[in-house]
């Protein structure tokens, strides 16, 4: 099947919950997880999910040789990629090093180190950025705040923070699109979708139905992407959609912010234009040099540039020394830090990028 779509011009896959393709040959049941060790990262806590130590229907070894022989059929056409989802809230960083590593099975994986409802914080990014590191220094990671089967990050995270919500989303974007690895941006977070409120008797995932009040499944980041502020169907589909389209998301759609130059549709733009422009930001080397308390900062180094970055993850305006006497502030990523002297001056949810040397 592979083949199949790689002869009709396919360049990649993305291979959903990748870990999950084996089980074990002789269907033994997954033996009881300890309370201790339970977290809803994966699944709600209602779920018997949960419950498990899943030995034997996940991250079985002979995964590996399934993967190894679907690179092998991609290496054999020009630029393929393929990128895994790995489901495992207590090795994931570890499948991701084992699927990515080595140059013969996966070109990228991403897991769910940031998907979860704990607020962002320097620590925690540093934390799985070093983990993966040391975990798969020849792997490639691809990161993501948002995907289909979590809460929108803008009501995950921004609804919880004080201050200016849309810097703060403008913040986590560019954030995002720093971090060494590939991106994934989920659908209708570059609007800055919120999650649909949705009552029970308009639900479609069966997972929402069954657990249904303690958990309200999966729809309310999943409605219709919005194209068009007053069109049908917000202008996704001319048919009626299988999820209601919310007001409140018809105010942030496409037509709407295309046409303001400070919309967060098209900071997303700048910021991706600003990303292709230099390379260590697309492929270079991270080195964290702040990562305590309201800012993390870091450097990107490829080749002969090396780039510093500079987040101020709160909404009180923050000052750092200057790494390095010799800084060049870059423009064009849509941030407002600034240089003075020997310090720099982050505002509230604010950054700075520099070339160094």
């Amino acid at each position: 099947m592979a083949r199949f779509w790689l002869d009709r011009g396919v360049d990649g896959f993305r291979l959903d919950v990748v870990n999950f393709y084996v089980h074990d040959r002789d269907l033994r049941d997954n033996p009881p997880l300890p309370p201790e060790r339970r977290n809803t990262t994966l699944a709600p806590r209602v779920n018997p999910y949960n419950h498990q130590d899943h030995l034997y229907d996940r991250n079985r070894p002979e995964n590996l040789d399934f993967l190894k022989r679907l690179r092998a059929l991609m290496d054999e056409y020009q630029a393929t990629a393929a990128v895994g989802e790995v489901a495992d809230s207590h090795n994931g960083l570890q499948i991701v090093a084992d699927y990515t590593s080595g140059g013969d099975k996966l070109h990228m994986c991403y897991a769910f180190d940031f998907l979860s409802p704990e607020l962002l914080t320097a620590e925690r990014i540093v934390a799985a950025l070093n983990d993966f590191q040391t975990q798969a220094p020849e792997g490639w990671a691809c990161w993501a705040f948002s995907n289909h089967d979590v809460m929108r990050h803008a009501s995950r995270w921004a609804t919880a923070i004080p201050g200016d919500m849309e810097k703060y989303l403008r913040l986590l974007a560019g954030l995002l699109m720093s971090l060494r690895g590939s991106v994934c941006l989920y659908q209708g977070e570059e609007l800055g979708l919120g999650e649909a409120e949705l009552a029970f008797e308009q639900l479609r995932d069966p997972y929402g139905i069954q657990f249904w009040p303690d958990y309200k499944g999966r729809d309310g980041c999943r409605t219709p992407m919005v194209w068009e502020r007053e069109s049908h169907s917000a202008g996704f589909s001319q048919a009626e959609s299988w999820l209601p389209v919310p007001f409140e998301h018809r105010l942030r759609a496409v037509d709407t912010q295309d046409n303001i130059h400070g919309s967060l549709l098209n900071h997303y733009r700048a910021f991706i234009a600003f990303r292709k422009r230099h390379q260590a930001l697309v492929k270079g080397d991270i080195e964290f040099i702040l990562s305590k308390g309201p800012v993390v900062a870091f450097t990107r180094r490829s080749g002969n540039e090396t780039l510093l970055c500079a987040f101020n993850l709160t909404d009180d305006p923050c000052v750092i020394d200057s790494p390095s006497s010799v800084l060049e502030a870059l423009e064009g990523h849509g941030f407002g830090g600034f240089l003075r002297a020997d310090r720099i001056e982050l505002p509230p949810y604010d950054a700075f990028f520099a070339r160094i040397g």
